[in-house]
Formats: C-alpha cells, structure tokens, sequence
C-alpha cells in the first residue's frame, strides 16, 4: 500500500532548516476537475475517495464504463505508482503569507518547509534578483541527484496558495510528458528582450516564470547545478536562459504550462481566474482556458487579488461550513486577571467637525477593559476624558500638526514603549456599540486588524465587499483596505514597522499612506461580531447653534439615540401612553435634550412674531388666531422637522387612529413662546390640520407655572404637561380647544397642523 501524507508529517521537520521533505507519496486516486471528459471521471471518482487523501484506498477502475479513457489511464497507474512527491519552497520569515501557505498545504496533506537563513537574494518585488533560492536548490537537490521515482516541485510561498491535492498534482503533471514543468505568464521578464527567442504558442502564455515548477529529481538536479552566479542575481532569467536554448530545453525535455493547469500566475491574468464554489472547498477556475490550477501564485502586483482568492481558497470559508479558520490560533482572555491584561494605547483622532462627538467620547468611558491598562492620545482636542485614564496625551491645533503627523505621533508612542502590547486606533466618526470591542480584536490574536463597522455607503472595495458588509459571509477576512478603527500589535509596530513615517507618504492621504505601507502585512477585517457604524459627515454643517439637530437624514440612529424619548419604542411596541381625553394621546417622544436644543435654536434666532393678526411670514398676510412663535422654516428646520413627523409622528397616529393612514404633511410647524406679560394664553379655536401635535419643551413647576389645554367640547384639560412628551389630537370639528394661562415664567411648546 504506497504511502499518503497526513497532518503529522507537519512535525518532522527540524526548527531552522532551510528544507523540510514529504514521505515517498503515490497517487491513489485521481485528481479534481480537469476538462469535460476528465471532469466527470473526477465527478465519479469523488463518491469513492476522500477529499483530503488521509488513506489510500485502491479503486477498481474495471468496474468503470469509461471505456477508452480509464484503459489509457490505467497505462499510466503503472507510472504513477512508481512516482513520490517531494514539495520543496524557501522562506526567510514566518509571516502572515507563509502561514497561509503552510495552512493551505496542512489542508490537502502536504508537507511545510522549515525556515532559511537571512535573505540575501534582492528586493525581488521591485528589481531582479532572487538567485539566493537557486542556490539553496542546489545544494538540496545533490540529495536527490539518484532517485529516479521521486517528483520534485518547488514553490514561492509568501504568495502562494494551494488549491489542490499532491494526487491532482502528479495526475496532472505527468499529463504533459515531460521531466520537468514551469509555470507560464505573459510577460517576458526581465528582459523583454528575449521575448522574440521563445517557441511560438498557439493558446496560452508563452513566457517562463520561475516561482513554481515541478519535474523529476535527477532532471532538476542537472539543471540547478548549472548554477554559478551570486545570490542577488535573477533567478527567473537562469531558467529562462536555459529554456530558451533548444539544445538544453530539448536534452532535459522542459516545457511550460501554458494554459494554468498547475500553476496559475495571477499578474497578467486576474480577470480570468474566478471562485468555483463547492460545496466543502473553493477552487480557483481559469476561464480562458478552463483549467483549475494547483497552485496560485500572486506574482508581482497581484498580492490584493491573491488575498482575496485566499479568504476562501480551499475551505476558508465556504458555503456549507462558513469560516473554517476562524476558530484557529486565537489569544484566551477569558479568566486573565486585570493586571495581566495586554496594554494597550488608544488613538482617537478627531480630524474633521463630526456629529455626535460628546456621544462618542462617553462612549470611550463604557469600555469592556482594564483601563488601567488603557492609555489615550488625542487629537485634536477634548479635556472631558482627562482623568479616566492611565495616561493621556492632548495634541491641540495649537500643535499645527497635520492629519498623517499626528496619526504618526501616537503610533510612534506605542512603538517606542516596550510595555504596550496593541495600539488601537479610532476616529471620531465611529460609532462603537460594542464594549467588547478591545477583547474581541486582542482574542483574534492578529498582527493587523480592523472592526467591520457599517458604512453610511457602499463603496466596493473588494468583489465581495457587500456581502461583507452586510453579513452575508461572516468571517475574518484579508482586504486591500482599512481605516478609520484598528488594531496592531506593538510588537508589529517595533520589529516589522519601524519606521516613524507611515502615514505621511509623499502625493497620499494619510489612510492610504498607512495601507500602502502595511501591504505586505496581512489586513484583517472581523465581521463575526457587530461592533458599530460609521457617522456621516459629508453634510455636516456647523454654522448653526446645534448642527447636530439636523442629522435625522443624515444619521438617523445617532439622532435618535440623542434625541428620541428612551420610552418611545414602547408607545409602539407596549401601549405605552396615556388618553387625557377624548381622542386626545399623550406620549413621550423627545430627550430632555432635543426640547432644549430647540428652544434655544430659536430664542438664538430671536425673530419672534408680536403675535397679532398681521403676519407676513404667511401667504395670505393674515393670522385668525395669532401667537408669540417662531416658524421652523425661518431657523432652516422645516425639513429636518418634516422627516421627524414621517418618522416618528406618523407610526403613531396610524396605530392610536385605525384606519387613517397620514402623508405627514404639515405647513405650518412653529415654536409657541407664553409669558405672563407677552401672550400668557389663546383662545378657543379649531386647528387648520386633520391633526394637531403639541409638544411640552420644558418643565411645569420648574420652567413656568399654569399652562395647559382645555378641551371645550368635553371640558377635559390636560394641566401638568411633561416635558419631551406631546399631545394629539384631531384638529377639525370636533376638538374645539384653548390655550390656559401661563402665570409664572415661560413656557414654550412645539406645533404642527399636520395634513391641513
């Protein structure tokens, strides 16, 4: 029975070794989805064998109906049994693309590599170079120089993924009858002037790329052996020398993989790969040729397109079983006592005028954290939080920092502090709704990651950047783009990001400076948990008394929250008010905050009407029952205050009076000022609206004294009104009514004829 790798192989190899091997492995099944014809012989195979080859079952391929091709793929079951598979990468540095790799080839059952010493083989990702790896392979490979039966590949693994299994790999491989195979691309690097010298391609790409190949042992030997050059020499540019000399292409029988079956290059070629989903796994599809390739590579500026094929290939997420990894790797908190806990400093960031900001700063205070493990910087200014904190660092305008200096000033202090373990950065246009929030991250244990909070907007980041958002995939995603609230470890911050400048690049905001820098770091955005939303600021205008007042289109929850009477929803839900008259409601419906907000919006303004009969401010000049108001339309609030009646007002009414149904119109919507000595009461009169709301802005007995309404038809009164709640009543006919005297103070109150 030929042996299979399994899990534990991941354990043979030794701490530092620049090669780790795989046991001899046979192909004892066949692979996934090749062409049409091969596909359905997969399709078949797959009721027989298990995805990920734990153990190896013989299958009796006699017993197929596949006549002519199962008898040419029993002359090759022969071959294969004879073959074993020996995957060989290098790597400098365990990070978050190594690790990536080494889950996906844990996946499938291939053996991982072990760490080499310090790169010394160019900056690769800008210029040539990468010679070192050749020379590792040379003298990795001497040891193989004899074993004819044994399959080599070798693989780039920062930025690679697998995508299928070492049985679909050989299957595939000894397809092309050859001892040893590239992968392929369409550009001719680097030297494009060797282009012209390549054999001719029907369909395909034509050109080598050396960040993946495989063939057999002793053939690869011979052809690294050649290798005479220094580390920083290109690697790519041996290969392609030696395949573009007939005599050495022909004696060690190389050819390219020109349609993707095995190694798919993604530079060049990103709009031809696409997501197959499975219903346990997610492939990687090349449409141009339909092919599904091994292994993806993303060579060259293709690193956001590989992070993205890698947040689902080949089982991080998917349909049936959601995130798969999740769960992996992740930092316990529970049961830490206080004084273990990470330190961690807090960045808030107050870059532009944001609504709701003293929401968002006690919002800061309700932390689910040790704060005496918390520290704070600011900027721009704030000296309510003082105090509360560890520490606290204030940088004011006065300092003339700007946006990316300032972003740089307090990473920078985490940087240079060898006791703070995460920095946490946070805009003030953030809603955090979950106290959670620092725990949730830290437990996630990653070197870069950002809260999933919902924008006010869509804009595609990502193909998959909706369903993100709306959480319709849940998981913990790599993405090309975070901003506005994250988490770095401050170990990341001192060993990987050690520069000072990371948000002021030359020509780039500041948000942008910071992802181009950490894109060679894994951006991980968590949306397993709901954390908050984002606050609209587009529209924020601060040149009135309280701009947070007209933020109900804007920013309709943040208003609410501020705003809307605590007991509203029960009005709705849980019969919560209270019926003085008859047909007459009462309910609560605004904070204390909003009546104050209000009256002092108006008493700002100042243009009171003398409350007489005469009354420009209306069409026709002429006012039958005169008051001492200020209309809404005059304070730039008509608008704001006609969504409030559509949404809060209109509910109402259509539950307390079944079946009428209101457009919530209102033309006349004004604030009523009553004094002792200006206007202390109004006559009895009809309302021109088919009904009437009457909001108490302030206190009875604290405010004013007297005030109220009487209802004359059925000589009800209504004498002690709350403040914040609101009368209503029909308008026409039937509730003929008056304003009682106000004897002490001022009162006001705030009224719409709604559906005159």
């Amino acid at each position: 029975m030929p042996a299979c790798l399994s899990a534990q192989n991941l354990r043979s190899c030794e701490q530092g070794s620049r090669w780790c091997r795989s046991p001899p492995l046979s192909p004892c099944s066949p692979p996934g989805p090749l062409s049409s014809l091969q596909g359905l012989e997969e399709h078949l195979f797959q009721h027989l064998i298990t995805r990920n080859v734990i153990a190896c079952e013989k299958v009796d391929r006699g017993r197929w109906p596949l006549g002519s091709v199962l008898q040419r793929e029993r002359e090759r079951e022969r071959e294969r049994e004879r073959c074993k598979l020996l995957v060989l990468t290098a790597a400098t540095d365990e990070t978050e693309g190594y690790q990536r790799f080494l889950r996906t080839a844990k996946y499938f059952n291939y053996t991982t590599l072990g760490l080499g010493e310090d790169w010394k083989g160019g900056d690769v990702a800008r210029t040539v170079g990468g010679g070192q790896k050749v020379r590792w392979l040379k003298a990795e490979m001497k040891k193989h120089a004899n074993e004819e039966d044994l399959i080599v590949m070798f693989v780039d693994s920062y930025d690679v993924i697998l995508a299928g299994s070492p049985i679909e790999l050989l299957w595939k491989f000894l397809q092309f009858k050859s001892n040893v195979v590239f992968s392929a691309e369409s550009f001719c690097w680097p030297e494009w002037s060797l282009a012209e010298k390549y054999p001719p391609v029907g369909v395909g790409k034509r050109f080598l790329n050396s960040g993946g190949f495989i063939g057999y042992a002793p053939t690869i030997n011979r052809i690294v052996q050649l290798w005479k050059y220094k580390d920083d020499d290109d690697d790519q540019l041996f290969y392609t020398r030696i395949y573009l000399d007939p005599a050495l292409r022909e004696k060690h029988k190389i050819t390219l993989d020109h349609k993707s079956k095995i190694f798919q290059n993604l530079n060049g070629a990103i709009d031809e790969v696409v997501l197959k989903f499975e219903r346990t796994r997610v492939r990687a599809r090349n449409v141009a040729y339909d092919t599904f390739p091994v292994v993806i590579h993303g060579n060259g500026p293709t690193k956001l397109q590989l992070n993205y094929l890698g947040n689902y290939i080949p089982n991080t997420w998917t349909y049936e079983g959601g995130c798969e990894v999740c769960d992996e790797g992740l930092l316990d908190l529970s049961g830490l006592p206080e004084e273990s806990y990470p330190r961690v400093l807090l960045g808030v960031f107050i870059e532009q005028p944001t609504p709701f900001l003293p929401q968002f700063l006690q919002r800061l205070l309700t932390l689910n954290y040790p704060y005496s493990h918390l520290q704070l910087f600011i900027h721009n200014h704030w000296e309510q939080l003082r105090g509360a904190f560890e520490s606290i660092k204030l940088v004011g305008p006065e300092e003339e920092l700007s946006q990316g200096e300032a972003r740089d000033m307090a990473m920078d202090l985490c940087r240079q502090d060898p006791t703070c373990d995460y920095y946490f950065s946070l805009d003030a246009d953030v809603v955090v709704a979950n106290p959670d929030i620092l725990q949730i991250l830290i437990q996630e244990n990653k070197k870069v990651i950002a809260p999933m909070v919902s924008p006010d907007e869509y804009y595609a980041r990502s193909e998959d950047y909706v369903e993100l958002v709306q959480g319709k995939r849940i998981g913990v995603w790599n993405v090309p783009y975070i901003s506005q609230a994250y988490l770095l470890r401050g170990e990341t911050l001192r060993q990987e990001l050690p520069q000072r400048n990371v948000f002021t690049l030359d020509d780039t905001d500041p948000d942008m400076a910071f992802c181009k820098t950490v894109r060679e770091k894994v951006r991980n955005v968590f949306n397993r948990d709901e954390f908050g939303r984002l606050i609209s600021t587009a529209r924020y205008n601060i040149s009135h008394l309280y701009p947070d007042l007209r933020q109900i289109s804007e920013n309709p929850l943040d208003w609410q929250e501020k705003y809307i009477h605590e007991n509203y929803t029960q009005v709705l839900e849980a019969d919560y008010y209270e019926q003085p008259c008859p047909d007459v409601y009462w309910f609560p419906v605004f904070t204390d905050q909003m009546c104050d907000e209000l009256v002092e919006e108006a008493e700002n303004f100042g243009q009171w009407s003398g409350g007489k009969h005469e009354d420009s401010r209306l069409a026709g000049g002429y006012e039958n029952v005169p008051t001492v108001d200020i209309h809404m339309n005059q304070i730039g609030f008509e608008k704001e205050w006609l969504q409030f009646l559509q949404d809060y007002i209109a509910p109402v009414t259509e539950k307390l009076y079944p079946g009428y149904y209101t457009k919530a119109r209102a033309i006349m919507n004004f604030m009523v000022r009553y004094r002792p000595d200006e206007q202390p009461s109004l006559r009895p009169h009809h309302d021109s609206s088919t009904f009437t709301i009457n909001v108490a802005l302030n206190h009875k007995g604290i405010d004013y004294e007297g005030g109220g309404c009487r209802f004359i038809r059925y000589n009800c009164k209504v004498e002690s009104p709350r403040k914040g709640w609101t009368l209503l009543h029909p308008g026409r006919l039937t509730h003929y009514h008056e304003g009682l005297p106000t004897t002490r103070g001022t009162r006001y109150i705030m009224v719409s004829f709604v559906d005159p």
